[in-house]
């Protein structure tokens, strides 16, 4: 049984589907792969089927009927890796975005060197980004001052969603509870991670902007990730978290 498995959301990615898979799946390290797909029109699932002959038990797919919201997907993928026995539980784009090569990191980190969330993080060691505007950088970047400032995790790259949790972490937070679904999302899991007192290291890494695709980011992820940190920081305060 393989300890294992990256899950991968998808929404329109068949530009990209074919290679992430490839990439994923011949790293020297044996991961399985997971695919979230929200009944993409462009037939990314189609894609991974056929992609499933390839790579037998190592290749999944679960389709949902409709685009339900980044932080729907991966709880969906939360339940399914844990039901299904996996020790180490991935988060990753498919846009290349994420380095695959960096996934053993973030496995050592939790395997071998004490964490039970590895964050692959754009800011632990600088900015440690590629091909994003300047205007998106300081967004983001300032995203996560601000998070760190209203919940006082001592995390620098708070929406990050490149990240390893080790099982125990996902059995002990009560999933049914997750709010978010875009950029809060990342946000509320990392501060439900910290309150309930494991170990958070955050690896760097190398950010890279798509180069195939659409991004998926809009108004209304941003405002509710805003929002969404004072949110939860009143419900710590009044222990309804």
């Amino acid at each position: 049984m393989n300890d294992s498995i990256v899950i991968i959301p998808t929404y329109n990615e068949i530009e990209n589907i074919e290679s992430i898979v490839r990439a994923v799946l011949s790293q020297h390290k044996s991961f399985h792969l997971l695919i979230i797909d929200d009944n993409s029109p462009d037939h990314t699932a189609d894609k991974v089927i056929a992609l499933q002959e390839e790579y037998p038990g190592r290749l999944f797919l679960e389709k949902r009927t409709k685009k339900s919201g980044l932080g729907t997907a991966y709880v969906h993928g939360f339940k399914w890796s844990l039901e299904h026995k996996y020790d180490f539980i991935f988060e990753m784009d498919a846009d290349f975005s994420h380095n695959p090569n960096d996934l053993e990191k973030l496995y050592d980190a939790c395997h071998f060197g004490g964490a039970d969330l590895a964050i692959g993080s754009r800011y632990v060691t600088g900015v440690n980004v590629v091909n994003w505007p300047l205007s998106r950088v300081l967004m983001s970047y300032f995203a996560s001052v601000y998070v760190k400032f209203i919940t006082g995790m001592k995390i620098h790259d708070a929406t990050a969603g490149f990240v390893c949790y080790k099982r125990e972490v996902l059995e002990k937070i009560n999933l049914n509870k997750i709010k978010f679904v875009g950029y809060a999302f990342q946000i509320e899991m990392k501060y439900r991670t910290y309150c309930a007192k494991f170990e958070i290291k955050e690896v760097p890494i190398i950010f890279t902007d798509r180069t195939k695709g659409v991004s998926k980011m809009s108004n209304a992820i941003i405002k509710e990730a805003i929002l969404g940190v004072i949110s939860l920081r009143l419900k710590k305060l009044v222990n309804t978290l």
